[in-house]
């Protein structure tokens, strides 16, 4: 019998193979499937490649000392031949993970079109994503998630993400947006210009050079605005980027010690701002790609900020010179504003008028009504992410996990509030959010202005079976987490604000009968694991059965 039913048809019907349906065309009378396009032959160009000139020599190192940097900022012509190379040949599209089962490999997704643009580009960005991995495997912790492998997006694994107050380098969490390059401190130099007095350039010596600026140094949490971006995209998935939305759990977030100085302090070493000087631009030396087109990576936080003594150029990373990875000789620390602001590999600082229009700035971490998406969406409609709100998660026990416990479930995990609010109260719920109870102040790590803290808590749980576990945060100013992922589901999936939830299945062994079920188990040697594995014994003997009935009234009644 012939038939038309895919292999996966069910898959695909029940949305687990969702990115295969069509879009359903409603306007007429007779509805429409517009199918999803095959995949096209891929092509390239040759002539017109050659035509733009070697690339060795077109897109050379250009310092001494500066493996994997190419300045794209103060060549516009340069810009131009990388963007003709781009579009003279096509790339395969990248793997859809939203609408289906995400790989189960580690790296979990590896950024095939980021590997292909650079090493379309070549010279001295041929090898980077080979390099980049190889700090990667030199530099972070064996058990590291990786989530994107090129340009890197990894996590530590949830038991090790609070297991110290303080986040081992190792297991810090890495959001980079290009390459690694491997920098020479001794050959590096940083200028800033723009709107300022006196234009200058500074050694890494002289920015450590106490006598002319003031040592600083900060216990700072720094938090993707992804983290537990997963949680959106198993409720309804969003925008897919260049750069795939990696699927950030709860562990895109780490506390490290940074040492450095006030960028203030930088500015007034320069004479200080120009008039209509608001914004300072930041500059990176990694490599950037955006809808064909090739640049730095740049961002901009405003001068209100810096004046505030809250943007530091740091060196040192918990007592230890910055990790390649991590943006050495000399990174931007922005104390509570998102990650991607913080700007690694920092070479240049343009004092200007307006935030930048560099598409990180521009078009890129915007925060949009719910009604925004594919269909609609332009960047003038997100509200920019700077501060980071309330937000906190349950790092043990893991969502679907078995926990036998005699009353009581031992939980822990992090709470962290952007823009200098603390956590003052965690408050976790076994009842789904009905009832709550606070953790108690001894098992809050310590407060500071610019840090999450860690908590632990034995909860009250007298119910068996599937449960759900809450967590929320209120910070000092009264902010807290609306309950539901739903509030916080956003087309560019960021800030994934909404009370923590987690799904546990709850054994309590204080009940009699539990106690005895348990050491059943045990006596046969029959598994508890995986919950959905049958019984491999009688759970009521045939005697047991009918006494019972006996003694209650019948299992069917006649009137």
């Amino acid at each position: 019998m012939e038939t038309t039913n895919r292999p996966d048809e069910w898959q695909i019907e029940q949305g687990i193979h969702a990115a295969v349906l069509p879009v359903l065309d409603q306007r007429g009378r007779e509805t429409v499937a517009i199918h999803p396009p095959k995949p096209k032959p891929l092509v390239k160009d040759e002539e017109a490649i050659e035509a733009v000139g070697n690339r060795d020599e077109l897109f050379t190192r250009e310092r001494e000392g500066w493996k994997g940097y190419v300045e794209w900022e103060n060549y516009p012509e340069k810009k131009e031949k990388a963007h003709k190379i781009l579009i003279s040949q096509t790339f395969p599209p990248n793997a859809e993970f939203q609408m289906g089962p995400i790989p189960g490999t580690n790296p979990v997704l590896p950024g095939t079109h980021w590997k292909m643009w650079h090493h379309a580009i070549a010279g001295e960005l041929k090898t980077v994503p080979e390099d980049s991995w190889q700090t990667v495997l030199r530099e972070k912790h064996p058990e590291m998630l990786h989530l994107l492998q090129f340009p890197y997006n990894g996590e530590p694994p949830k038991r090790l993400v609070t297991a110290k107050e303080v986040t081992p380098n190792p297991l810090h969490f890495v959001r980079n947006h290009g390459g690694i390059p491997l920098i020479d401190k001794d050959k590096w130099s940083l200028s800033l210009d723009g709107l300022v007095a006196n234009p200058k350039s500074f050694t890494l010596d002289d920015l450590m050079n106490e006598s002319k600026f003031p040592r600083m140094e900060k216990l700072v949490t720094m938090q993707c605005s992804g983290t537990r971006r997963f949680e959106q995209i198993a409720l309804y998935p969003g925008q897919g980027d260049e750069v795939p939305q990696a699927p950030w759990a709860e562990g895109a977030i780490g506390t490290a010690n940074y040492v450095g100085i006030s960028l203030k302090k930088v500015i007034k070493a320069c004479g200080g701002l120009l008039k209509g000087g608001k914004h300072l631009e930041l500059y990176g030396a990694e490599t950037y790609f955006k809808s064909n087109e090739v640049m730095n990576y740049l961002v901009s936080v405003p001068w209100s900020k810096v004046k505030a003594n809250e943007v530091m150029l740091a060196w040192e990373m918990n007592g230890e010179p910055l990790p390649n990875i991590h943006g050495y000789p000399l990174r931007v620390v922005v104390l509570g504003y998102i990650g991607a602001r913080s700007v690694k590999w920092l070479y240049r600082i343009k004092a200007i008028e307006n935030p930048s229009l560099a598409p990180v700035q521009s078009k890129e971490y915007l925060y949009f009504n719910q009604q925004i998406g594919k269909h609609n969406q332009v960047p003038t409609d997100g509200i920019q992410i700077q501060e980071m709100p309330v937000s906190s998660a349950i790092m043990s026990p893991y969502t679907k996990q078995v926990v036998i416990h005699e009353g009581k479930i031992h939980c822990k995990g992090w709470a962290y509030s952007g823009g200098g609010r603390w956590p003052e109260r965690v408050e976790l719920s076994s009842d789904g959010g009905f009832s709550w109870y606070a953790v108690p102040n001894e098992n809050l790590s310590k407060k500071h202005k610019w840090t999450w803290r860690t908590w632990e808590i034995d909860l009250p749980c007298d119910v068996e079976g599937w449960v759900e576990i809450v967590c929320r945060c209120w910070d000092n100013s009264i902010n807290t987490q609306p309950l539901a992922v739903r509030a916080a589901w956003n087309w560019g999936l960021h800030v994934t604000s909404s009370a923590h939830r987690i799904k546990v299945y709850s054994v309590n062994k204080s009940r009699p009968r539990t106690k005895q079920r348990l050491e059943k188990f045990e006596h046969t040697g029959s598994p508890l694991a995986p919950l959905t594995w049958p019984e491999e014994f009688q759970t009521q003997s045939w005697d047991e059965y009918k006494q019972f009935w006996r003694e209650n009234d019948p299992r069917d009644v006649d009137d």
